[in-house]
């Protein structure tokens, strides 16, 4: 039987030395080396959304890959692709190493420089092991089709632009069409859903950050499930524990939540930090929000070149939301997708803050009213971001949910 490899090796002559290998091997079908981690884990979404079957028996990961290190894109490809046997190509043979390859799910580790017998060895291996579990997947009532729900952050420019209930309602928005939603306050320093929701709970996404292994009854401890049905993970009520959150752990997070939820989504705050960076690059929709003024879009284009820079998020792979737009503002949505270089969300959230301060204040957000054009338009957003696609009929999920904003929902158009 063909055993398909992809391997993953971001040197070009490693990566030519890994082809002529493979090449060799019988009955093997090696694709062409991605290069970096993004492109990995963006291949094989793809290959999953279309079928468990055409996913490769066998993933190759280089130890130098980025920009997620080896062993953290080990464990999120072995977390989202449990079907594909995960094998780490290192110079290090020593004792630790291989113990944590193999407690971050790989399936064996081949030494530098590669020999053809080893390598033979650890990816016959690798790939009866993949086939016995997809056989297992095959019989059973829980058959993995896909890589998990839909992950969307949402970013503020800077402070006070209206990341929050722009992430709020986006979160609502799915819950409304019947999909499950989990809801995290990754602004670890000063969150506020808590506060926009009415919620006080002792738990929070700095209790998950030591754990190894986040497992589902973990996951469910730390989870406060809100009257709205949305899942929350809230940022700690005391900001100083927002350090104890690394981008491992974030990476962790994100995957546990993505394996249990249809849609997660994170608000990420105007600050940048290493946890809310591995969150950023792990989306699959990046959502940068800013307001139609001076200050605002000048941060938002330092925030997508920061992005950039520490190639965390393509400009061209950002959607940027204009909120408290105004036909009479000088700076219309056109001129921020020039300044930026982002894609432009194609609902603008008007400037309406009246309707939003008695519910704001109240801690009642959900509660806005379904005549609300604030609403209407990030719900709008919802369906153009993909977040409403519920199974069966979306719309009149919606519809019974006594909400205005499903009315002119679009499916995504572009977006990572």
């Amino acid at each position: 039987m063909t055993t398909r490899i992809l391997p993953a090796v971001g040197d070009p002559d490693a990566a030519r030395s890994v082809s002529t290998l493979l090449s060799q091997l019988p009955d093997a079908e090696p694709a062409q080396p991605v290069t970096d981690s993004t492109q990995l884990v963006d291949t094989l979404a793809r290959l999953a959304a279309a079928s468990l079957d055409e996913l490769p028996e066998v993933v190759l990961v280089h130890e130098r890959i980025g920009p997620v290190p080896a062993l953290e894109l080990v464990r999120e490809v072995a977390l989202r692709f449990p079907a594909v046997g995960v094998v780490l190509i290192t110079a290090d043979a020593s004792p630790v190493l291989f113990s944590a390859a193999m407690d971050s799910g790989a399936r064996g580790l081949v030494t530098l420089p590669l020999g053809y017998e080893e390598l033979a060895s650890r990816v016959q291996a690798a790939a009866q092991w993949s086939l016995g579990v997809r056989r297992h997947l095959g019989g059973g009532a829980e058959r993995i089709t896909g890589p998990g729900g839909t992950v969307v952050t949402v970013s503020g420019a800077k402070g006070g632009v209206g990341a929050t209930v722009t992430a709020v309602h986006l979160a609502l928005a799915a819950r409304a069409a019947g999909r499950s939603v989990a809801l995290v306050d990754m602004d670890l320093q000063s969150g506020d859903i808590a506060s926009y929701l009415d919620v006080q709970f002792r738990r929070s996404v700095a209790d998950l950050a030591s754990i190894a292994d986040i497992s589902p009854r973990v996951l469910q401890d730390a989870v406060y499930v809100h009257e709205t049905g949305l899942s929350l993970l809230l940022a700690p009520a005391e900001g100083e524990r927002g350090e104890e959150v690394t981008d491992r752990a974030a990476r962790q997070v994100v995957s546990a939540l993505r394996g249990r939820h249809e849609v997660v989504v994170l608000d990420c705050g105007s600050r940048l930090d290493s946890a809310n960076a591995a969150a950023i690059e792990m989306a699959d929709t990046a959502l940068l929000v800013t307001t139609p003024d001076v200050v605002a879009v000048r941060a938002a284009k330092r925030t997508v070149r920061m992005w950039e820079r520490l190639q965390v998020r393509k400009a061209e792979e950002t959607v940027t939301l204009v909120n408290r737009h105004h036909r009479s503002t000088e700076i219309q949505p056109p001129l921020v997708q020039k300044i930026t270089g982002t894609r432009i969300a194609g609902v603008a959230v008007p400037a309406n803050f009246k309707e939003l301060a008695a519910v704001v204040d109240a801690g009642r957000l959900h509660e806005l009213d379904a005549k609300s054009t604030v609403k209407q338009a990030l719900w709008s957003l919802a369906g153009e971001l993909g977040l409403v696609q519920a199974a069966g009929q979306p719309g009149k999920e919606l519809a019974r949910a006594g909400d205005r904003g499903s009315l002119g929902l679009r499916r995504r158009t572009g977006g990572r």
